[in-house]
């Protein structure tokens, strides 16, 4: 199987806050929010994975600026890590400034999803090469982020769990 790029998952969508994706404050719900960046997830999965793909789990999600009324945003995923079956996708919301076009980065996520066939089996997808240093960063966090799920899933004993021992010597 053919090792990809990080790059070549990349998925950028762009969209406008309505008014009827709004809370009480015109700033858009943070479930909507979860949903453009599920699709967004699920689109850069299938890249890099050429198969079917499903949701395994949102492993983080930071809402760290609301979004409000009116604003572009952009969201943006790609492929930090793939294993087995499954590949950690990293995940960044930007708006953009009315005026001046410039964008902030206002939310970020992790989300893992698994590639599968037809009947729902898990199948094995291409390794990662990351190249920029950004990517190269989250492909080494999202090994320790896995193990550290795993144990908290009871699946991994502490000790087996050698990124997250490293982090400690």
């Amino acid at each position: 199987m053919q090792v990809k790029t990080a790059q070549e998952s990349l998925t950028i969508l762009t969209d406008l806050v309505l008014p009827g994706e709004t809370n009480y404050l015109d700033n858009l719900f943070g479930g909507e929010l979860l949903a453009r960046m599920d699709r967004a997830c699920s689109i850069a999965a299938r890249r890099h994975s050429s198969r079917i793909v499903v949701t395994a789990s949102v492993n983080h999600v930071a809402f760290s600026k609301a979004i409000p009324v009116g604003s572009v945003v952009t969201i943006e995923a790609k492929v930090s890590r793939a294993f087995t079956s499954s590949m950690e996708i990293y995940v960044d919301v930007w708006i953009e400034d009315r005026q001046s076009g410039a964008r902030t980065k206002v939310n970020e996520g992790i989300y893992t999803f698994v590639a599968v066939d037809e009947t729902g089996k898990p199948v094995k997808i291409p390794a990662i090469k990351p190249e920029t240093a950004l990517e190269k960063e989250r492909f080494e966090g999202a090994l320790r982020r896995k193990q550290l799920s795993l144990i908290l899933a009871g699946k991994m004993q502490p000790n087996e769990a050698t990124a997250l021992k490293a982090l400690f010597s």
